[in-house]
């Protein structure tokens, strides 16, 4: 492993894949917050067009002028999005999928073109669909290095700002903010984080490297900067080892790997994320039928007793299951456990027979005089 990490082609994959996980992850958590996680497939399928027109150019595969022209269209795509929503009565979904679908279409109308006008320097180029790892270089990490200090920057720069418009635009609107602005810094904040990831894992994937880091992250923290911060680790990870693993197993691309590493990192937040994930769900719902049913028991032995007033009131097991219409021994023996109820003969009947302790008729009082709806 240490020999594998020591080449140099992967070290320069690794990095790469790192500064798209740290960018992705840390701009995909605004847009997942502002309910627009489609706005990364909007961007990413709006850069291809700027691909093209890039190497157009260019004349070559220059790596520059080709992120810069993504970057262009991918940002005009945004503009496109909000004159839409702003300016008309169409919806920020539907707006992203005009634009979505207009782009990419006008993208691969200019490919096709590239692709027969015999520019031998155009090999290549449609690997930007589904990224090509290997192709970068170490003067291309300058770039997607330079990219995502600046959007990290200009994150810092407006953190109280964009954290505001991420949550309660309208408040930021009643403060004086210039909310559209900030909107408009936002999405190209995005298009930023696309950019990066071009090269990587290409314009058909990318949208999973801006919506999942920022859906795991979420699952195990309830604020903005800790969800940033695991968003960015988990892209870092997901990056990471996808890379590792695409070196270490022929014929396996490292743009999908990623993809699916940070969806393995989704799986396990949603399920076992404490709080929110689908295990600590599932055992808070069975812990409430457990109490409610066993709330039920009390109320009822509490009610027999009442009715014949006596606190000590010996219930017979098979009454109880019919009264309920469902087997109470566990819940019975539950109660007994924390010493509520307690089993008894009840001569000369043979069945088991169950009666309220001291504690058990205390708490069945509290639960019969509690106002209804509170569960306490």
């Amino acid at each position: 492993m240490l020999a594998l990490l020591g080449d140099y082609t992967i070290q320069t994959v690794a990095m790469g894949a790192a500064l798209l996980g740290i960018s992705s992850g840390v701009l995909g958590c605004f847009a997942v917050l502002r309910k627009q996680s489609l706005l990364g497939d909007t961007l990413s399928h709006a850069a291809l067009p700027g691909i093209c027109i890039g190497f157009l150019i260019a004349g070559s595969r220059d790596i520059g002028t080709i992120l810069a022209g993504a970057l262009v269209t991918g940002a005009a795509s945004a503009l496109v999005v909000l004159l839409l929503t702003r300016m008309s009565r169409l919806k920020t979904d539907a707006a992203l999928g005009i634009a979505l679908s207009v782009s990419f279409a006008i993208g691969v109308v200019l490919l096709t073109h590239i692709q027969g006008g015999g520019n031998a320097s155009q090999g290549g180029l449609d690997s930007f669909l589904f990224g090509q790892a290997a192709a970068i270089l170490r003067g291309d990490l300058w770039i997607m290095g330079g990219v995502t200090l600046s959007a990290l920057a200009l994150v810092g720069l407006l953190w109280k700002e964009f954290k505001l418009v991420s949550f309660d635009p309208g408040f930021a609107t009643s403060l004086g903010l210039p909310v559209v602005a900030l909107e408009v810094a936002m999405t190209t904040m995005v298009a930023l984080a696309v950019v990066v990831g071009l090269q990587m894992v290409g314009v058909v994937l990318m949208t999973a490297m801006i919506v999942a880091p920022a859906v795991a992250a979420r699952q195990w923290t309830h604020s903005l900067g800790g969800m940033v911060t695991l968003a960015a680790l988990f892209g870092t990870m997901a990056g990471v080892s996808g890379a590792v693993i695409s070196a270490t197993v022929r014929g396996l691309s490292t743009g999908p790997l990623i993809v699916l590493a940070i969806s393995a990192i989704v799986l396990i937040s949603l399920v076992l994320a404490p709080g929110r994930g689908l295990a600590w769900a599932s055992l808070r719902r069975r812990r409430d039928r457990r109490r409610l049913a066993g709330r039920q028991v009390l109320s009822t032995l509490y009610g027999l007793a009442a009715e014949h007033g006596d606190q000590g009131y010996r219930a017979e097991l098979g009454a109880l299951d019919t009264f309920h219409g469902t087997p109470t021994r566990q819940t019975l023996q539950q109660l007994e456990r924390r010493g509520l109820v307690a089993p008894v003969t009840h001569a000369p009947e043979t069945t088991p027979h169950w009666e309220l302790t001291k504690a058990g008729f205390a708490e069945a009082r509290r639960i019969d005089d509690a106002p209804e709806g509170d569960d306490r």
